[in-house]
């Protein structure tokens, strides 16, 4: 039935018409929220972007986000797990601090694993984190989780959960610098009624209140004059010295070569340390460790003095016999000195500025047999690489993957790897060049991260080609999802320049290798073998490029078309994955656990005795082409063998 209105009944609503509408403009120019303050204190502290997906935990914080376009950058990620590694990645790129963010409950579980890969590799990163309202907490309510316990190991240096409007500024400026101060994880938890009360930038000049500002300043940190010249004694009566250096090495290339071009020693480098000195250099030995090299091997096992600086390498096997040389090791954190070899000198300093003052006190060795010593080691092991490159293998030997790629390396790079056979072969087979940068997650050691690492990569350096280097079960993991947010960002980046590298075996390698060597179980397919994806036509289907490759002679031609496209490329690139990712030594255990394998049944024996040999072959002689080498060596004579 129709509702006829007299003329009051028209005044009468269209008074309340008017009201309501002055009450939506009162409420849209009210003043600013708790997460527009939020939004700006971040800003006014440096930060320029957020990683991050949406929920109703912190809508108030999405709203700020919406109305901060001009000077706050929101990139939508499809898995909060990517959130964390990219803030993660954006602090290791960048030095400054990486910000996430995400819903409550399920959201902030989902950040867990690149938070720890932050905290483990010593990073600057902030996670705010949503949760259901105040009133409700306690009360068992939908999705309503104990975050500040929850976060309390990961961000255990600063985790608060905010409860009143004047909370906000102190709790982000102490967030802010204890991250940067301690290079941690810290966290604020922000309920979502609260995100959209009024801010109270000011808080009451009253007892009990806090009143916080911005700012940070790293200190210069270096040993006392009477500890530098105790160093300077220890390395100039050594004969043969040899330096590991790290992450912390990053921003002093140049007092690493002048300190190890004056005591005339080789320097090795963690995993993290890769782009810290060029890789050209004649006396880099390259990688330390299970994906190490064998010159850096020789160099830990015949030096007499060790200079360990910035790095917490953790695998003392790798290192000098206990006794067998004296170390000195110089980090910023107290905590990890003298934890992995014991040194006789433990020093507390900023890696370059330490090296800087240490320098006038050190003679420059007139002996340079160690030197010429390791140089040489140095040549043959980039021989045996590239032996090892060429060797046959069905289809493609991933090591050739890496070695053409690698004269191929655009300037300014950055590159990325994830976790398993992908992080051997980038530790070993790329010589990084000054002005390089690249990561994978160290400590964690996590499958995932190199598809989000290298996404990070482009949105802090629009302009430099990034690289992620990574095996099918990490991309199968995360790198699929990760392809999506390349196609949702690419075209804003300046230079369009990504390449993703699938290594497509169908197997997680370095677990099933690890299977092998380490335990001697042969590989167990039902964890093992993984599903055919068409990762090539997965990328043009999202308006990328795909390369598929399976011919080992179009892997030149490949990458030459992949670094110079004009969109994003993904390289599905079919390998071989009994090609064994070699530790620069074997010890009898290995080789026992190994011949176990094979004898308890590997569904693969006759393919990894082939492999392997060639292996050892181009290890022993190096100087041998790859034709000679296999000129009369057929497959079922390697199997025999």
């Amino acid at each position: 039935m129709r509702q006829c209105f007299s003329g009051l009944d028209a005044e009468i609503l269209t008074g309340q018409l008017v009201a309501l509408e002055a009450g939506i403009k009162k409420a849209c120019t009210m003043a600013e929220s708790v997460s527009d303050f939020l939004v700006q204190r971040l800003s006014d502290w440096g930060v320029k972007r957020i990683y991050g997906y949406p929920g109703d935990g912190i809508n108030g914080i999405m709203s700020a986000l919406e109305k901060a376009e001009d000077r706050m950058d929101f990139v939508q990620v499809r898995h909060e797990e990517m959130a964390a590694f990219m803030a993660c990645a954006h602090a290791k790129f960048t030095g400054e601090i990486g910000v996430c963010c995400a819903t409550s409950g399920p959201g902030a579980i989902h950040l867990l694993n690149g938070l720890y890969d932050a905290k483990m590799d010593h990073q600057p990163v902030l996670a705010l984190v949503g949760q259901q309202s105040r009133a409700s907490l306690g009360g068992d309510y939908q999705q309503e989780v104990d975050l500040v316990n929850l976060f309390k190991d990961v961000a255990h240096e600063y985790v608060q959960m905010a409860t009143i409007p004047a909370q906000i500024r102190h709790l982000v400026d102490r967030s802010v610098r204890i991250a940067l101060a301690e290079r941690t994880v810290t966290c604020i938890v922000i309920p979502n009624d609260l995100q959209e009360c009024e801010a109270e930038p000011v808080p009451p000049h009253k007892h009990a209140t806090i009143h916080s500002g911005i700012g940070y300043s790293s200190p210069r940190v270096i040993p006392s004059a009477q500890d530098l010249r105790k160093a300077a004694d220890i390395l100039n009566a050594g004969k043969r010295v040899a330096m590991l250096v790290g992450a912390g090495c990053l921003r002093a290339t140049d007092e690493v070569i002048e300190v190890a071009e004056l005591l005339g020693a080789g320097v090795a480098k963690a995993l993290l340390g890769k782009a810290a000195v060029p890789d050209e250099l004649p006396f880099v030995t390259g990688s330390i460790g299970l994906l190490g090299t064998k010159p850096s091997w020789d160099l830990m096992m015949n030096c007499d003095t060790l200079l360990m600086v910035g790095s917490n390498f953790p695998y003392p096997e790798f290192l000098p016999k206990e006794g067998a040389a004296r170390g000195i090791q110089i980090d910023i954190d107290a905590k990890v000195l003298s934890i992995r070899y014991p040194m006789e000198l433990s020093l507390v300093g900023d890696s370059a500025e330490t090296l800087r003052a240490l320098m006038p006190l050190l003679e420059r060795k007139t002996d340079r047999s160690w030197r010429g010593q390791i140089e040489a080691g140095v040549r043959e092991w980039w021989e045996v690489l590239e032996a090892r490159a060429m060797n046959t293998a069905h289809p493609i030997n991933p090591q050739r993957l890496f070695w053409e790629l690698s004269p191929r390396l655009p300037d300014r790079c950055i590159v990325s790897a994830d976790s398993g056979s992908s992080a051997s072969w980038y530790a070993r087979d790329l010589k990084f060049r000054r002005g390089m940068m690249g990561s994978l997650s160290g400590g964690l050691a996590t499958m995932g991260s190199g598809v989000p690492y290298s996404v990070a990569a482009k949105f802090a350096f629009p302009d430099r080609v990034a690289i992620a280097c990574v095996g099918d079960g990490a991309m199968q993991m995360n790198g699929i999802n990760g392809l999506i947010t390349i196609s949702k960002y690419w075209k804003e980046w300046s230079d369009p320049r990504l390449v993703v590298l699938v290594l497509n075996n169908h197997d997680l390698n370095m677990v099933t290798w690890e299977q092998r060597i380490l335990s001697g179980f042969p590989k167990f397919e039902a964890s093992q073998v993984l599903p055919e994806f068409p990762y090539a036509e997965y990328a043009g289907m999202l308006g990328l490029k795909g390369i598929r490759l399976d011919d080992p002679n179009e892997i030149g031609a490949a990458w030459d078309e992949a670094l110079s496209s004009e969109v994003p490329v993904v390289i599905d690139a079919h390998t071989d994955p009994e090609v064994p990712t070699l530790p620069p030594h074997i010890s009898y255990e290995q080789a026992k656990n190994y011949m176990k394998s094979i004898i308890k049944g590997d569904p693969d024996s006759r393919a990894m005795i082939r492999q392997s040999y060639q292996e050892m072959v181009a290890g022993w002689i190096p100087h041998r082409t790859r034709e000679h080498e296999h000129e009369h060596v057929g497959e079922e004579q390697l199997t025999h063998k």
